[in-house]
């Protein structure tokens, strides 16, 4: 297996050199030079596969002889060893056909464990046998970077340094990223939004001259193509579970940076049979301009009750338009330029691609707080922001009750208190046993200007020899 740059100048690398590379250096994100196929009868083989099973028939074709099979069962096995729920990614049901799919099992209470669980064994195994340190640089929006850690503090070849918008992530999500001890992990708050620090992680990415000589930058967010392919295993399981491949599934999920319904398209073009994938956005809608009316312009960031999708700029969508350009190189350098630079709409025959595969829909706060007191009021299930408007979305977007629409359920309520409590739901919601403490552990964090240069002299003076 092979992996290209979507801006077409940047050589092909195999697994193992995508996984340490990120962004590529022509600018843009890897993505699989071809797809692996999955047959009618492939898939009825998974049917009732363990998720661990599973997900190592899903992600071994990726890798491609660059672990050994013995050796990446036993990393699977090990990726989800800190999950609480016995199934991984357990679906309980709302409605008739309606599902959400628990994605907030993990060590860190969100989605993003799936991934990046995964990613810190596969990084610990690549470079304990190259022999190699690297220094991780990581922005989150709240969920990403207490993940990254999670995943990545055990290992001693890595330095960590996850940059966060100073406070504008809840206090849960800081607690979790601040109160990890580690002469290796550093939390930089960012005087700034969460694209400013997105900005920063590809500004220094573009020129590591800043590190010293035998370092360079792993990515942790969604630009690293490890990450999409472990969330592949998801979409697989819950459309097995309900009935595919004899009939299709749809899915609604909650994105900002596009990158989680990156990987249930990239399901789709397998060969798993998904009807709809829904693209839910909050008020920093781009996603949803974009696929309704071709509107790629970046509009003021709003902050809302779902802080993880307060994003302007979604930078997985240029994996997809690779594909919707037909995977022209020049065409999608071009286009992001231009996108840098100003407004500028996607090419027609594109943008009939893209629209035919997704629908969407953007929920403000106001939907998002009465889609969480309607569920809890009809069901008793209570729903985190971001999830909220996955199932705001799918209902409004559906078009028949006869397929099985999951909403994904991307974070834990416990998160998110204070949408939970605007929606009416007057008792603390708990956090898991392995949680309890957190509000009384000391915190680690340093508060920067929103300078890049002032962040690169930070990180280059505090990496371990």
């Amino acid at each position: 297996m092979k992996y290209i740059s979507t801006r077409g100048q940047a050589p092909a690398l195999d697994f193992e050199q995508v996984l340490l590379t990120g962004l590529a250096p022509d600018g843009g994100l890897y993505v699989p030079e071809t797809l692996p196929r999955w047959s009618h009868e492939q898939l009825v083989s998974w049917v009732g596969l363990s998720y661990t099973e599973l997900a190592y028939q899903v992600v071994a074709p990726f890798v491609a002889g660059a672990i050994p099979d013995a050796d990446l069962k036993a990393i699977i096995e090990d990726t989800y060893v800190d999950f609480r729920h016995p199934a991984i990614a357990p679906l309980v049901q709302l409605d008739h056909n309606e599902w959400l799919l628990e994605l907030f099992q993990g060590p860190t209470l969100a989605f993003k464990d799936f991934a990046l669980q995964m990613l810190g064994r596969l990084l610990d195994y690549v470079l304990e046998k190259r022999g190699q340190k690297v220094v991780i640089m990581g922005a989150t929006s709240g969920d990403t970077g207490s993940a990254a850690i999670q995943g990545c503090k055990r290992c001693k070849n890595i330095d960590i340094f996850i940059l966060h918008p100073h406070q504008r992530v809840s206090e849960v999500q800081r607690r979790q990223m601040t109160t990890v001890a580690g002469a290796n992990i550093h939390n930089i708050a960012v005087e700034g939004n969460f694209d400013d620090c997105q900005s920063m992680v590809k500004a220094s990415f573009g020129d590591q001259s800043f590190l010293p000589a035998d370092r360079q930058l792993v990515a942790v967010n969604s630009i690293n193509w490890a990450r999409i392919m472990a969330q592949i295993v998801y979409y697989v399981y819950a459309a097995l579970a309900l009935g595919a491949p004899h009939r299709p599934v749809s899915f609604s999920v909650p994105t900002g940076n596009f990158g989680d319904i990156y990987a249930g398209y990239l399901a789709k073009c397998m060969g798993l049979p998904i009807d709809q994938l829904v693209v839910a956005t909050n008020a920093n809608d781009i996603l949803h301009r974009v696929l309704s009316d071709n509107d790629y312009s970046r509009h003021q960031l709003k902050h809302t009750l779902s802080p993880s999708m307060d994003i302007v700029i979604s930078s997985n969508f240029e994996r997809l338009l690779f594909d919707c350009y037909g995977r022209d190189g020049a065409a999608i350098a071009a286009l992001m330029k231009a996108a840098n630079e100003g407004s500028v709409q996607i090419a027609p025959a594109a943008f009939e691609k893209a629209r035919a595969l997704f629908d969407s829909a953007a929920v403000d706060d106001a939907g998002t707080v009465a889609m969480i007191r309607d569920v809890w009021e009809s069901s008793e299930y209570l729903l985190d922001p971001h999830s909220a408007i996955a199932v705001a979305a799918g209902r409004a977007c559906r078009r028949g009750r006869d397929v099985p629409m999951v909403a994904l359920a991307t974070a834990h309520p416990a998160k998110f208190p204070e949408a939970v409590q605007l929606a009416g739901y007057t008792a603390e919601v708990p956090l898991p046993h392995h949680m309890a403490d957190l509000f009384e552990l000391e915190e680690r964090c340093t508060v920067l200007p929103n300078d890049l240069r002032q962040v690169q002299a930070f990180m280059a003076s505090h990496i371990n020899a």
